[in-house]
């Protein structure tokens, strides 16, 4: 046995622990005939650092692992990064930008051999931190998405699935992003409120019989407008679909379409169609009949203005940013006499009406992305969803919380081709390579592609390269050996037993990894989805660095400890909720820690050390008997909700044994036996060593460094608690007369004590009790718990029946009656209780005034709504509590 230290100090053990660890292989321990358990981590990004979602998102996984390791499994957590094509170019340009060199004084190959030099001296600083949150991971073979076995993987699936007719280039928009100058996924959008204006047209009809009047927030793209489009059933309409209309400005004809997109409520009813530059219009577009390849492009990669393919826009257009080409065709539109002014409610005319506009920005480059069209590589994705649909459907693939599953349905049924190249140069490089006639070759290598082309024939290979989500769709598998790894259940890790993610990538990352795995391993990719919530600021409002209000998780391990951290985490992990960040949730698990510190300090001065056995000592002793039933309850309890991934269920219930029956009841109960004035000294060592060690197996993988650390301080051990075994829940140890009988005196104990604390009976005051209708098992419990109750409440029994003022206390049939003359001023405190009611009513009236006024709750802010809610439960508590009081008082 170790003498602990009188202060638990984090920061002091974390360290020489997971180091430990890692150095001994004990996250990966050496198990051949075990079940197979694994589970792969979402690669962060190479560029990345820890943030509070990462720090939820692998504190759950942690403690599935070590629960699974704990369990006897052969537990695999797969680890990696994913190389981040454009956030990891980006930091690399910014460093040679800032040497005074740009990526294009360079060869693509010079450049790259860059970005690695950068990734050996800088990259995957994040790994280092998941160690500081205690993942235990398997680092001994870590992935990246671009390392040689997972870049084979990647190009073998590229070429697969075009031949297959699964994967082909074609004309679509895009979310281009000028600044990056490459096109983008919706998840790297980021819609802000931009304040704009809203303008509205008169367009000529060809005929010259009049005008259709439209409106738009972006005037500049009725350069490329290619149709007017109106509702089929619009009455006021009806006579002009067919007809044609002479655009301002540029003189194109265009015409006028029914279509549905069209919605006869809002504004004029008609709509501008510009398919080139508008995703809802691209699609109004191809179904009046214009192929993508004849929509009209007036945006170069830079989003400046460039000559459409009729040639009609005006040469003092041309080269204008959009924000320039809107001024000047707004001013053109005003000279030709077909803006139609807005008149503000004062009578003055402007130029448009003033407007909020949610505006598409790039996440990383800060610059409005545009839709615009452009020959990209494209997945079938509604090909490939058809299996992944059935999966979840027939309940091969099982989502928690189920309620996403109808969110991933109405997406999955609904799913758009899946946009795959990017124009970067760091990231898998597209595998196809162009003839000058035009022709493709997808192969897996050059020497393929040239063999494929025939003899004579100039090859280019794509400069383009694969989004990063279509890499990292293949982690499930890719990175378990596949391709070469014939076994089609990889040594029996494949499907992964759970996937942990965040609802926010359910389908950049998890809906893809469903449809790739299926495909390519004819399996789905794992059995359980758990998909948690966000992690909110105090106020629930998100966190974002534009805010202010987001918080460093390594400030918090600096300040509370990982195990801290860790805890808070999985304790409001409640499923289908967010997470409000409370730094002080955080402080109170610290302090959990600490009283489990003290318990264990309490128990080695008192000589109770580590447990002999796995199978709880034989007890004779009521209050160990009782111990020992809490012990398998508790472990039953955690097992049905990590079972059921009820993570604030399985913390909520180790917390509050230990703080609750173990700490403050059951050692003390225990202090007369361990001091030696009772009988059953040896018995309750030997039972109270064996909780505490159960103890520790069951809050490891929540709190994994001060387990660790108390299991070697409480005696020698033959293994770390890493790789120890997980408590049995035996129904056997289950003693109900012993439990009803402690649990009788915890309630009796209470009851007195809150009744002392409500009539302010000083805390040294020893009170007679005595007992009214006590039946034969009160009155042979009294006589047993004599002693405890002495002690814990600070009663004697007394004989006869009670005079004066007294307390009452009702447990089951009997009453317990403390006399409390010359112990208190009865009267004092009659009136004492009286006024505070009075107050205490008042304060809650009227906030429950506040809360049935409706327009309060309707325009007050949410978080003082709940507040006001909050605050009006506790009064009407207080109240209760108060009454209850003076009742006792008679």
């Amino acid at each position: 046995m170790t003498e602990l230290p009188k202060t638990f100090d984090p920061a002091a053990i974390e360290a020489r622990w997971y180091g430990h660890w890692e150095e001994k292989g004990l996250f990966r321990p050496d198990r051949p005939n075990a079940e197979p358990w694994t589970i792969v981590n979402p690669p962060p990004n190479v560029t990345g650092n820890l943030h509070i979602g990462h720090a939820l998102d692998n504190t759950l996984q942690d403690i599935l692992v070590r629960h699974a390791r704990l369990k006897g499994k052969d537990a695999l957590w797969v680890v990696g990064t994913d190389h981040a094509g454009i956030a990891t170019q980006m930091v690399v340009e910014r460093q040679m930008n800032a040497r005074g060199e740009k990526r294009t004084d360079f060869t693509r190959d010079q450049f790259l051999e860059k970005v690695w030099t950068w990734k050996a001296e800088s990259g995957g600083q994040i790994t280092g931190q998941l160690r500081r949150l205690g993942c235990s991971m398997d680092w001994v073979n870590e992935r990246f998405t671009m390392d040689e076995g997972f870049s084979k993987a990647v190009l073998k699936v590229f070429v697969d699935l075009y031949r297959q007719g699964l994967l082909y280039r074609d004309k679509r928009l895009v979310n281009w992003d000028a600044g990056l100058g490459t096109a983008i996924s919706d998840l790297e959008v980021e819609t802000r409120e931009v304040k704009g204006s809203f303008w509205r047209l008169r367009y000529p009809l060809a005929d010259g019989s009049g005008f259709i009047e439209v409106a738009t927030t972006r005037p500049e793209t009725m350069l490329a407008d290619m149709a007017v489009a109106v509702h089929p059933d619009d009455a006021r309409y009806t006579a002009l679909i067919g007809k044609q209309v002479r655009l301002p400005i540029t003189g194109r004809l265009i015409p006028i379409v029914a279509d549905e997109h069209a919605d006869p409520e809002l504004g004029s009813g008609a709509v501008k169609i510009t398919p080139g530059h508008d995703f809802n219009d691209f699609e109004v577009g191809r179904r009046a009949g214009i192929e993508a390849r004849d929509m009209l492009n007036m945006l170069d990669g830079k989003a400046h203005i460039c000559q459409t393919a009729d040639g009609l826009i005006p040469d003092a257009f041309l080269g204008l940013s959009t924000a320039d080409a809107r001024k000047a065709v707004v001013a053109r539109l005003k000279d030709e006499g077909v803006l139609i002014p807005h008149v503000d409610k004062d009578g003055e005319e402007h130029d448009a009406e003033p407007r909020t506009i949610q505006t598409p920005f790039g996440d990383r480059s800060g610059v409005v992305t545009e839709p615009w069209l452009t020959d990209q590589w494209y997945v079938d994705a509604k090909t490939l969803a058809q299996p992944a649909i059935q999966a979840v459907r027939g309940g091969d693939i099982k989502i928690v919380p189920q309620a996403w599953e109808k969110t991933f349905f109405n997406w999955m049924e609904n799913i758009q081709p899946w946009c795959v190249s990017r124009q970067l140069w760091w990231g898998h490089q597209i595998p196809a390579w162009f003839a000058e006639d035009g022709r493709v070759f997808v192969a897996e290598t050059e020497e393929e592609a040239r063999a494929e082309a025939g003899e004579g024939v100039t090859l280019t290979r794509d400069p383009d390269v694969l989004d990063t989500w279509f890499s990292s769709a293949l982690w499930p598998f890719a990175t378990l050996g596949w391709p070469d790894n014939g076994d089609k259940t990889l040594a029996g890790r494949y499907p992964n037993d759970v996937l942990i993610s965040g609802f926010d990538i359910l389908f950049f990352w998890d809906a893809r990894m469903m449809m790739q795995g299926m495909h390519f391993m004819k399996e789905v990719p794992f059995k359980t989805l758990y998909l948690h919530g966000l992690v909110r600021a105090a106020d629930g409002s998100k966190m974002s660095k534009s805010k202010g209000n987001t918080v460093d998780p390594l400030g918090l391990i600096d300040q509370y400890g990982a195990d801290a951290l860790r805890f808070f985490m999985a304790a409001m992990e409640s499923q289908g909720r967010d997470i409000k960040m409370d730094e002080r949730r955080v402080e109170g698990y610290r302090n959990f820690a600490t009283k489990l510190w003290n318990a264990a300090r309490f128990a080695q001065a008192n000589g109770i050390g580590a447990s002999t056995t796995l199978e709880a000592p034989n007890a004779t002793l009521a209050v160990n008997k009782w111990i020992i039933a809490e012990t398998v309850k508790t472990v039953q309890t955690v097992d049905l909700a990590l079972a059921d991934y009820r993570f604030d269920g399985a913390a909520n219930a180790i917390y509050q044994f230990v703080w609750s029956r173990f700490c403050d009841w059951y050692l003390e109960l225990i202090k007369p036996v361990l001091q030696g004035g009772e009988e059953g000294g040896e018995e309750t060592r030997a039972v109270a060593g064996w909780v505490l060690d159960q103890i520790l197996v069951l809050l490891h993988p929540f709190m994994p460094f001060i387990t660790e650390e108390l299991w070697h301080a409480m005696g020698a051990r033959d293994h770390d608690l890493i790789v120890a075994q997980w408590p049995m829940a035996d129904a056997r140890a289950l003693d109900p007369e012993a439990e009803r009988e402690i649990d009788w005196l915890i309630r009796l104990v209470s009851e007195i004590r809150a009744a002392r604390t409500e009539l302010n009976v000083p805390p040294g005051a020893r009170l007679p009790m005595h007992v009214r209708d006590a039946n034969e098992g009160t009155t042979a419990r009294l006589t047993r718990q004599a002693s405890a109750l002495a002690r814990l409440a600070r009663v004697e029994a007394a004989e006869g029946d009670a005079t004066g003022g007294a307390a009452q206390v009702v447990v089951d049939e009997a009453t317990f009656v403390l006399p409390l003359e010359g112990v208190i001023d009865l009267d004092a405190e009659r009136q004492r209780l009286t006024k505070a009611i009075a107050a205490v009513e008042k304060e809650r009236d009227a906030l429950g005034g506040r809360l049935s006024n409706a327009s309060f709750v309707e325009r007050a802010k949410p978080e003082a709504v709940e507040k006001a809610r909050a605050d009006h439960a506790d009064k009407m508590a207080e109240a209760a509590r108060l009454h209850a009081a003076l009742g006792r008082l008679g």
